[in-house]
């Protein structure tokens, strides 16, 4: 392998690294983000060209984000045949019953990055925990292989330490006793309900069977960046960097930089720029912002609940639901005259808003939150408090992050809502009267949870700025990545 090269533009040498993401907008965008911020944080001895290797239509969803930055290239390889409509490259276009097909498109991807990869022979390689494979491709070359994992850490030693007791877990079945996370660091006893467990832990699916394979590939690479900045999720850093990667890299909230607002409008896809007009006819911290993510699909029943408590919550509220809910079984998502009844107070944004602009607007005052890893981030780098609503796979042991551990969030589920679930079969549908009283009283103040999760949301806004700023400990480590692989291509023969 070719060490990185000098490329004549004042004698600094170019580094040339590949980024590999997963078919979900989650992991998508924030790769592209750490890829724009590996190239802006090129010196005056080097010069970092990024490439993010995607499919077509996936190339369509960064291409806003990356428009007029000319360090950041896109390649693409052909989508994987498996009986998807085309167009449909990443879960959030998916429709539920078809994720398997988007997980099976992993597997198949395969020779196609180890084709793109051999031929373009770049300097090091970023790619995302599914793609293990990437680690032989990287050794083969020559080159440095890091995993990027767009999951905090607290999320990722937790299932981790539960992988060691998945037999005890298994044999227990889906009526077995509570959980208690073992060997997590800092004194705090983590205990998760079986029904709210990812499903690799509980039965045997794609993750169970290549999880080994995906670890033992992440901790033979270079070393893992992560999404996430120390303040956050301190000792878990400490932790993970002892036990689950050669080298740590905690980068984030890589998201942060970007948050000028007309970085923050386009970053995803085309954001909804009606919705912020609406936001600035509202009182500060009035307003309830209400989203679950580009992957969550809510029955009809369970949408019906959702709109007529916020309706009963008599709270603002600005509510994004995916483009394709509408009528199911002939039964429309919005009750019987609830649109009206909710102009001025309320708006629906179907699809893609732009959520860090939405999320630092002044008229935000909670979040309603899947707690995907993305949105806790945001939320903290925001200094927006949440309310936790858990839907699939590390999301309930984030919300333990969020309601416990950093505290800047109370449940949904505080006061009586029905069972939860990560299968859908396990949960029960949450009432109209659960939500309602669950937002009036957060919003409300009751017993002082919102003024305490505002202040810790506020002190981790704060903590995120530092991170990120000069000198801040995301900052330090972003130029100590670039670092070291300048190092490892320079001592190539």
């Amino acid at each position: 392998m070719a060490a990185a090269t000098a490329d004549g533009h004042g004698g600094r040498r170019r580094l040339r690294v590949f980024f590999l993401p997963f078919f979900a907008r989650g992991h998508l965008i924030p790769m592209t983000d750490l890829a724009c911020l590996m190239a802006a944080a090129s010196t005056d001895a080097v010069e970092v060209e990024a490439t993010m290797a995607v499919t077509p239509a996936n190339a369509a969803a960064i291409a806003a984000t990356i428009t007029g930055n000319a360090a950041v290239r896109v390649v693409c390889y052909p989508f994987p045949d498996v009986g998807l409509a085309r167009g449909v490259e990443c879960l959030g276009a998916a429709a539920a019953h078809d994720a398997w097909r988007v997980y099976r498109a992993v597997d198949l991807s395969r020779p196609a990055h180890e084709s793109l990869l051999r031929h373009h022979r770049p300097d090091a390689i970023v790619a995302d925990v599914p793609f293990w494979w990437a680690t032989g491709v990287a050794a083969e070359l020559g080159v440095p292989r890091l995993t990027f994992n767009p999951v905090g850490v607290f999320p990722q030693l937790a299932m981790n330490n539960l992988v060691a007791v998945r037999p005890d877990i298994v044999r227990g079945g889906a009526d077995g006793p509570p959980v208690t996370v073992p060997g997590m660091p800092g004194g705090r006893e983590i205990t998760i309900p079986v029904s709210e467990l990812p499903d690799f832990l509980v039965q045997d699916d794609h993750l169970s069977m290549s999880w080994d394979r995906i670890k033992a590939s992440q901790l033979a690479g270079f070393g893992v960046v992560v999404n996430t900045f120390a303040a956050l999720e301190a000792p878990y850093c400490d932790e993970f960097s002892r036990v689950d990667a050669r080298r740590a890299y905690f980068v984030g909230p890589v998201s942060q930089p970007s948050r000028a607002a007309a970085a923050a409008v386009r970053r995803g896809g085309d954001g909804d720029v009606d919705c912020l007009r609406w936001l600035s006819t509202k009182p500060s911290q009035s307003v309830v912002y209400v989203c679950f993510g580009s992957w969550a699909h809510f029955s009809v029943t369970q949408t019906r609940e959702l709109a007529l408590g916020l309706e009963a919550s008599n709270q603002p509220f600005l509510w994004v639901i995916r483009s394709d809910s509408g009528d199911g079984g002939g039964e429309r998502w919005a009750p019987e005259g609830w649109e009206r009844r909710m102009e001025g107070r309320g708006m629906v944004v179907r699809g893609w808003a732009p959520q860090l602009a939405v999320l630092a607007h002044p008229s935000v005052g909670a979040f309603v939150t899947h707690c995907g890893w993305n949105s806790v981030l945001e939320a903290a780098a925001a200094g927006v408090p949440a309310l936790t609503w858990p839907l699939v796979f590390e999301q309930f042991i984030n919300e333990r992050l969020v309601t416990e551990v950093a505290a800047f969030g109370a449940r949904v589920w505080e006061d009586g809502g029905g069972k939860r679930g990560v299968r859908a079969r396990e949960a029960e549908t949450v009432p109209a009267g659960v939500i309602a009283r669950a937002v009036a009283g957060f919003m409300a103040g009751g017993g002082g949870r919102r003024e305490r999760a505002a202040a810790m949301a506020t002190a981790l806004a704060e903590s995120a700025r530092v991170a990120v700023g000069e000198n801040g400990s995301s900052w330090r480590d972003i130029r100590r990545l670039i670092q070291d692989l300048t190092d490892a291509t320079a001592s190539q023969p």
